[in-house]
């Protein structure tokens, strides 16, 4: 428990920074409608569920996101 209590100040803003991503890109999923591969349903899983190694929403912003 110890440890937990001493790494806090690193893993405060780690969780913050994720949030913060997964926020953004959530927003960029659901305000397009159009994709470069894959739907709406597939980036959104792909994002939450990957999302604590920010894996995610790197994929999707690097190969989902349409250029407009």
């Amino acid at each position: 428990m110890d440890k937990i209590i001493e790494l806090l100040p690193l893993l405060i803003p780690l969780v913050i920074a994720e949030l913060v991503v997964l926020g953004i890109t959530l927003r960029h999923i659901f305000t397009h409608t159009h994709y470069k591969r894959g739907s709406r349903t597939l980036w959104v899983v792909v994002s939450i569920v990957l999302m604590n190694t920010f894996i995610g929403p790197i994929l999707y912003f690097l190969l989902g996101k349409e250029d407009a």
